[in-house]
């Protein structure tokens, strides 16, 4: 059954992406001279990037899940993800709940174990799950280190002189809160959790028609603020300060 879950959220994601790329303009054949600009347009990455995206996200583990190097593995974690926030946003299941028929079923299977062992000459000791300290304090260690990784690229940002990206981080913090107030932290961290998981590896296997498309949008945008500034924006009279005599 795992197996079989595992191929069904692959193949949907297959699907998806599939259908996806097909909205998306195919890329015209490669000619000598698209050939000589080569170099050119790795240069004309989006947001001006010079690595690969597996390099950008770590280049380990956590990279190859998020470009689904291990399809396994990494539809697995999705399955695991969709079926969580099933249970607690659609089933209405709470976590105190979750855990404690969790605790009940181990002890019910524990209780049996231990009785049935003499009659149906089992061994006698009962499976015992215990946790290592070292899984606790490797989640501690990554979460504190991704906290502060956050907080120093924040204050950086703050403390810095470039205004056009401290203006982006703000406006994108309030974006997210606006976007915070429509769903509950479940459905967002979600939401996150799969975008995660589906735009790297989509931008991945399409960059060229993805960066074709951005730049293309903003060209667009430049253009139509053009013809506002000359329409509008530049007709608008500005002030002139007057020096106290």
């Amino acid at each position: 059954m795992p197996e079989h879950a595992d191929n069904a959220a692959e193949k949907v994601f297959d699907n998806i992406m599939e259908a996806i790329a097909d909205s998306i303009p195919k890329k015209k054949e490669a000619s000598s001279s698209d050939e000589q600009d080569t170099v050119s347009a790795q240069m004309n990455r989006l947001f001006g990037r010079q690595k690969s995206v597996h390099k950008i996200l770590g280049g380990g583990k956590s990279a190859d899940v998020l470009l689904w190097r291990n399809k396994k593995m990494s539809s697995s974690i999705l399955t695991g993800a969709t079926a969580t926030w099933v249970l607690f946003e659609w089933l209405n299941y709470h976590f105190l709940t979750l855990m404690c028929f969790i605790l009940v079923i181990g002890m019910l299977i524990q209780f049996g174990w231990s009785n049935a062992s003499g009659i149906l000459n089992w061994s006698s000791e009962v499976p015992r799950l215990q946790l290592p300290d070292e899984l606790f304090v490797n989640i501690a260690v990554a979460i504190g280190a991704q906290i502060n990784q956050f907080l120093g690229l924040i204050q950086d940002i703050s403390c810095g002189r470039n205004l056009k990206q401290f203006l982006i981080v703000v406006v994108s913090l309030w974006a997210a809160a606006v976007i915070g107030s429509w769903c509950n932290f479940l459905t967002l961290l979600y939401i996150g959790f799969m975008s995660a998981h589906t735009l790297p590896v989509f931008y991945e296997k399409y960059e060229d028609q993805v960066d074709e498309l951005f730049y293309n949008l903003i060209g667009l945008i430049q253009s139509q603020y053009s013809k506002l500034d000359k329409s509008l924006l530049s007709k608008i009279p500005k002030g002139t300060l007057k020096k106290n005599e």
